[in-house]
């Protein structure tokens, strides 16, 4: 059995820890500001993002990685007789996925996952994979198993503001301007059998009261959890709405592990400054 590389996108949101802990690859995607294209967490950064909006009302676009950068990204372990497992934004959302696979088709030894989710809900597979890897599973076994996982990650978050979704093309600007004049903070859900996003319940307030009410709403009475590991990702919040969601999840589940990440170039030119989600696994 050959020996396995394990890799995602960036859209994953894996912090340094996590990609030195669990040995994975990432491949940026990317980001087009002021018709500069940069790397998504290589050569700029969610707060130049957001700076370059405040100073100079700049809004990002967001641009998938096409199948000949992914053969030239794969290639160097192919060539050395590896497989690799790579873990894609959800094909809902981009088209990473498909060049992924048109990649795939010229390397072969290249096993792409659709995660049907994106952020952190992408780094719950990816860590499923991780363990796999480990346990001494084949290439072939872990895509059927991850596959087999996707229908159970819940992933969700709350914006504080449309903006940014508007600019990406992911709303309509009447919908964005009466969210923001009505301080309205929507919470948007990935669909985990299509990778798709909805629109779930909406809340209004300040947003400590939005978040609270939130995270309850999500973990509060619940017995179908798998407690083995929960994230909170945020695209840069105050550390006291993270610390507050952290002890109201902890209030109601006794999760193992609760990882804290901040998203990437990607998941923050769509969702804009102050957005926070949690994503976790079901049994």
């Amino acid at each position: 059995m050959n020996k396995i590389i394990l890799s995602a996108d960036s859209t994953c949101d894996f912090d340094d820890y996590l990609q030195r802990h669990y040995k994975v690859h990432i491949s940026p995607l990317h980001i087009i500001l002021a018709d500069k294209q940069y790397r998504d967490g290589v050569d700029i950064s969610p707060d130049d993002i957001f700076q370059a909006y405040r100073e100079h009302n700049i809004l990002p676009k967001t641009v998938a990685i096409n199948p000949e950068e992914y053969c030239d990204y794969f290639r160097k372990w192919t060539d050395q007789g590896y497989d690799v497992i790579h873990v894609n934004l959800g094909s809902g959302i981009s088209s990473s996925y498909t060049n992924c696979c048109l990649a795939a088709q010229e390397l072969k030894n290249v096993y792409p996952i659709d995660s049907y989710n994106l952020s952190s809900g992408m780094g719950l597979l990816v860590l499923e994979a991780a363990e796999r890897i480990s346990q001494g599973l084949s290439a072939a076994e872990i895509q059927k198993e991850i596959n087999n996982l996707r229908s159970k990650i819940q992933a969700s978050f709350i914006l504080d503001t449309l903006t940014f979704l508007h600019a990406g093309g992911r709303c309509s600007s009447l919908a964005a301007l009466s969210a923001n004049v009505l301080n309205i903070k929507p919470c948007i859900e990935v669909i985990n059998s299509s990778g798709n996003m909805r629109v779930g319940k909406k809340y209004r307030g300040a947003l400590s009261k939005v978040l609270k009410q939130y995270t309850l709403d999500k973990i509060k009475d619940r017995t179908d959890l798998s407690l083995d590991k929960i994230f909170i990702v945020h695209t840069g919040i105050s550390p006291d709405l993270i610390s507050m969601v952290r002890s109201t999840i902890l209030e109601h589940a006794n999760f193992k592990e609760i990882f804290i990440v901040r998203a990437g170039c990607t998941i923050s030119s769509h969702c804009g400054p102050n957005t926070l989600g949690i994503m976790f696994r079901t049994k």
